[in-house]
Order: structure tokens, then sequence, then C-alpha cells
């Protein structure tokens, strides 16, 4: 409780928005409510000190949970998933797709100073069903705009804007639909942007930082084994299990990949291109051991399997059609199902223009550079790619992509119990990318900001400058 008055996070889910909040005010939110016992066990891992109800929203009455105390924020996330245009044209729930009345009850009840409501852009056409469960096209956005109504009539002052994550310092280009809502006179603010495209005229003058890539959350020191091996070959190596051979269409996005990112690329990234540009991706002492060394360093033991060179990646999806993505830009919109994003690496080797390799000759005159693989040119010498690496983002990654910080717990809950890798993936695809609710209550409600968590120390900094832990 900050300055004797009330946080609370409806449909708070694995914690995103709690997690901003807490970024924002230093600490944790007082009420977490969300029906999920698997959402409630992440956020009771990170937000300990919240006060949790696993139930419906609908079954948790405002006036007993707060005790009397005022609320000074209540946020809202209630599902989208029957709003989202990737439901595509499936029946829709209209008791899923009404949860969000639930935040004028809280309106009418409590009476919060500050509501604010995250969602999806296809939430602006909310309207009725027809019999068959299907939005009726001519009545989209009547059941948002009585929404809209019903808290101006109970004393809210409403705005609404669609904001990118990425826009905010969030390494993904997450675009959702924003709503605050006050009725305590103070004016509605909206944060302006930290971040914009790297070659966009604010960032040139330096009014803005450029986005961050999505290559600072990705671990290149992970095994990303061969597209060519077998499940066996990858097992015996690696240790770990991959699905080969892999999809027609999954080989078809790679190859589409390669040609944008790689082969037509003048300016490839580079996997660590600072410090690691030389690779060695397989292991002479261990088959889960993975090493990398600086292009200045003498070259390790070569086995003539051709495994050395420069290593270009991008990523690929496997969600939607198309060629992926940039590792430089956001990450593009995370959903809830493991498995679509995937990291590709072009493992490099100097080409001679006889088709061999440096330090390696004979393994390459068996490759086919020319015909299946080709060439590519960086900074004026060219490259053969010698094999194609493909892995599936960890949990991990996606996290930090979706801007939650590094100590953020996804694999265990309190009690020590593991945490599934669906259920990781799954809280962080319906999460809120924790900059954005973080951005929000800093500009609305700079009076809560009063302290800064440093691990599980609270410095509160009071108006006399002084600071006080708690």
């Amino acid at each position: 409780m900050i300055n004797g008055e009330l946080i609370v996070d409806n449909f708070a889910g694995g914690g995103g928005a709690s997690t901003g909040i807490e970024i924002a005010t230093g600490y944790s939110v007082d009420i977490a409510i969300n029906h999920d016992p698997e959402a409630i066990r992440m956020h009771k891992t990170n937000h300990p000190n919240t006060k949790h109800y696993c139930e419906s929203v609908w079954d948790v009455d405002p006036v007993n949970v707060c005790g009397g105390y005022p609320v000074a924020l209540a946020w809202f996330s209630p599902d989208c998933k029957h709003f989202s245009k990737a439901k595509g044209g499936k029946p829709k729930d209209k008791n899923i797709r009404g949860l969000a009345w639930i935040a004028c009850r809280w309106a009418g009840l409590v009476r919060p100073r500050v509501i604010m409501l995250e969602n999806v852009e296809e939430f602006k056409t909310w309207g009725p069903l027809n019999r068959s469960h299907r939005p009726i096209k001519k009545k989209q956005g009547v059941t948002y705009q009585k929404f809209i109504s019903q808290l101006q009539d109970l004393g809210y002052e409403v705005q609404t804007r669609e904001l990118v994550a990425a826009d905010y310092g969030a390494p993904t280009m997450r675009k959702r639909f924003f709503l605050i809502a006050r009725c305590d006179g103070g004016p509605i603010t909206w944060p302006e942007p930290t971040h914009a495209p790297a070659d966009s005229e604010t960032v040139k003058a330096g009014r803005l930082k450029p986005y961050t890539g999505a290559y600072t959350q990705i671990d290149f020191s992970m095994p990303c084994p061969s597209i060519f091996d077998t499940s066996e070959e990858i097992k015996e190596k690696y240790g770990i299990r991959a699905v080969r051979p892999l999809a027609e269409k999954t080989m078809r996005r790679i190859a589409r990949g390669l040609k944008k990112f790689v082969l037509d690329n003048p300016d490839p990234f580079i996997v660590n291109r600072k410090a690691y540009a030389l690779i060695q991706y397989h292991s002479e002492t261990g088959a889960h051991e993975v090493r990398g060394q600086g292009i200045k360093e003498p070259i390790m033991t070569v086995d003539g399997s051709n495994r050395y060179g420069l290593v270009a990646g991008f990523l690929s999806k496997f969600y939607k059609s198309g060629t992926g993505q940039d590792l430089r830009d956001p990450l593009h919109t995370i959903t809830t199902s493991p498995g679509h994003f995937g990291e590709v690496r072009a493992f490099l080797v100097k080409y001679y223009g006889q088709g061999t390799g440096q330090a390696v000759t004979e393994p390459l005159d068996t490759i086919p550079t020319h015909d299946r693989f080709g060439l590519v040119t960086i900074r004026g010498e060219y490259y053969a790619i010698a094999d194609i690496g493909l892995r599936m983002l960890e949990p991990k990654e996606l996290y930090g992509c979706q801007g939650f910080p590094d100590d953020y717990i996804i694999d265990h809950d309190y009690t020590g119990k593991s945490y599934p890798r669906s259920e990781q993936v799954k809280r962080c695809g319906n999460a809120v990318c924790p900059p954005i609710p973080a951005a929000l209550v800093k500009s609305n409600l700079p009076e809560l900001c009063v302290a800064k968590r440093v691990g599980n120390i609270v410095i509160e900094q009071e108006r006399t400058g002084q600071l006080k832990f708690a």
C-alpha cells in the first residue's frame, strides 16, 4: 500500500502488468486476481507480498477485498482472444467478450481514482453476436461505446490510445489498445515514446533512442543443430531433442529467410560480431558444450568438418507466412503457443574461388556451395554457407523480448515445483509488456512512484529527499 491507497491487478496472469507497476512504484501490487491457478503460481513466485485471489473476477467482491481502503489504481487486462483477429472467423464467447464490464463494477463499488485497461486493437469493435456466435458487422463497436458511456456516467474521464511496446524500450513490436479513466480531477497523460526506428529523424537527431533489437535477448551460446542432421544425430551431438526432418513449409520459410536476410542482404547480422564472430558449434570434449572464440585468436583445432567461420543469423516465424525478421529489429508479437519463433544460423566459411574454405579443403569439395547454399559477401569478402542451423527460442528469451526483467522467475513456482515450458510460453504470450504499464503509471500517478526496488530491498525517497529503507 502506498500513501494509504491500494493498487489492484485484475486478470493478473503471470504478472506483466504487475511487474510494470512495480518498476514504476517500487512496490508490488496489493491485490492480484486470476482464475487460472497456473498463472497465480507464477505471479505469486515473483510478487510474494501481493494478496492473491485464484477465482473468477466476478466472484471477487471489490468492497470486501479492499477492506475500506481507497483504491489508487485498478488495472484490467481481460481475455482478448475473442476479440483478436488471430482467432479468425471462429465462434466467439459472449461471456469472455463481456469480461471488460468488471471495470465498471469496480468503478461503481470502490471508485478507483484511476482505471487502466489493456486489450487487443479489435477491442474497439466490441458488439453483439448473432445466433452463430459471430459479430454482427452492422453493430460493430456498439457494446464498446456503451462500455465507455457507462464509465463516463460513473464520473470518469476516459481516453484511449494504441501503444507499441518497442516505443518504450521493449524488444518487441507488440501493439495493444490502452484505456485510461480517472475520476479524481487529475489530467490523463500519455507517456512520450523513448525509442524509435534507427533510421528515423528523431533518432538521428538524438532525441530518441533506437529500437532495442531482439538480438539483445538471444542466447547465441545455445546449440543450433543443423537442419540436415537427423533427430538421432542431434541427440548424439548435443544431448537435446529436435524434430527432424523438418516440414516442407518450415524449410521453405528458412529458404526465404536465408535469401532475404543473408544472401541478398548487403549487411547481414553477424552473431556476436564484436567479440565472438568466429564460432565452433560442436565440441571435441562433450556433446553438450558449445564454444566460440574471437576472430583475432588462433583458431581452435580444425577437424576437417567445416565447422568454422562467421555466423549470420535471423529469426524465422512459424505461425504466419513470410520470411521472418532481422535480429536487429524488435521481435514481432509473441503468441501463447510454443515453437512460433526460431533462430536460424547460417554457418559461413571463407571462400577463395575453388570451393575451399578457411583451413579446410577436402570436405568442401563435397558441399555444393554454388547450387544449394550460395555465396555471401561480407565487407567485400566472399563466404560460402557450409551449414544451416535452427532452434526454437527459449522461454527466457521470449520473456526478455517482452520486456520482463532478467531476474523474473519463470521455470519454477514459490514451492520449488517446476513450471512446464508450455505454461511458461502461454504466460508470456498473454502478458502485458511491463515497460508500458511502467510508463503509464509514472505519467499519470507520479505520487505513487516513491520507491525503487533493488533486489528484495525497497528504497523509498521521501519528499525531504532522504532515503528510507522499507
